[in-house]
């Protein structure tokens, strides 16, 4: 995705999630477009959910993460059924987009986030879910407060943007996918600010 393109998309998105006005804050699941987002395992609060997962209109999750040791996103769905909408060969592949809030008072030095669909087991090739593993994609990973990102496919899926700075307050976009070569009904988006999920604390690995 060429850089303006990125840029009029970070416009609209602010315009039409963010600045409209105060976001409530949602407990529930949301639903989009045969997708659910739960903040159910705390750690953060889903402020809305929106698109369809192309390229073109991507699903967009505004949250704000409150625990500086991370969070959890729980994605639901009959991913079987929505399947591919960016054009790979796995079975079910969608774009998402996330603003996120740093509201934990402590400025973020780095995003990581990590794919799993047994909750506390690493993603392996196996298991067929990934960011895009062994796809050509049409747009790249891309974050407006850092400048590097890194894909890591094993031994585990992670997704780590760094190389910036996110402050108290500030809100963080980035843009990436996911895809599973055999798709089930739930897997989990870990996401962890600053340090490594290798170093995933037991607190949040109880959740």
């Amino acid at each position: 995705m060429p850089l303006l393109r990125f840029s009029r998309l970070l416009l609209a998105i602010m315009a039409a999630g963010v600045c409209a006005g105060p976001a409530v804050v949602r407990a529930d699941p949301v639903m989009v477009d045969g997708v659910t987002f739960s903040d159910e395992r705390g750690g953060f609060v889903i402020l809305s959910a929106s698109g369809e997962g192309t390229y073109d209109n991507p699903f967009l999750v505004v949250e704000e993460i409150t625990d500086p040791e991370g969070a959890v996103l729980v994605i639901r769905g009959s991913l079987q059924q929505i399947g591919n909408r960016i054009g790979t060969l796995h079975q079910t592949g969608f774009a998402l987009n996330k603003i996120v809030i740093n509201g934990t008072g402590e400025a973020w030095t780095l995003f990581d986030m990590e794919l799993q669909e047994l909750y506390g087991v690493a993603s392996d090739y196996y298991d067929g879910l990934s960011f895009g593993q062994a796809a050509k994609l049409r747009s790249p990973f891309l974050s407006d407060r850092f400048e590097i990102n890194e894909t890591l496919n094993e031994p585990h899926d992670e997704l780590r943007f760094r190389d910036g700075t996110v402050k108290p307050g500030d809100r963080l976009t980035v843009s990436f996918v996911v895809t599973d070569a055999t798709p089930i009904p739930e897997f989990y988006l870990l996401q962890r600010p600053s340090r490594l999920i290798s170093a995933l604390p037991q607190r949040l690995a109880g959740r």
